[in-house]
């Protein structure tokens, strides 16, 4: 019976472990998807930026066409 009960201690410690490493794999993770999110807000917002002064008079001009070849 002592047998059994050891056993079970060390599987719920075990268990306890393992949730501990998910819950902190977790939390990393979501802070990334967090940078992640703010970095894609702030590309968008630039991409709106450029939309809108490229529709303005006196905005970027447009590379030749024989530029980059």
């Amino acid at each position: 019976m002592e047998d059994r009960l050891e056993r079970l201690e060390s599987l719920v410690a075990l268990q306890d472990r393992t949730i501990e490493k998910l819950n902190d794999s977790i939390y990393e993770q979501q802070q990334q998807l967090h940078n992640v999110q703010k970095q894609l807000e702030r590309l968008a917002g630039k991409v709106r930026e450029m939309e809108v002064t490229s529709d303005q008079p006196g905005g970027p001009e447009a590379p030749p066409p024989h530029y980059g070849r």
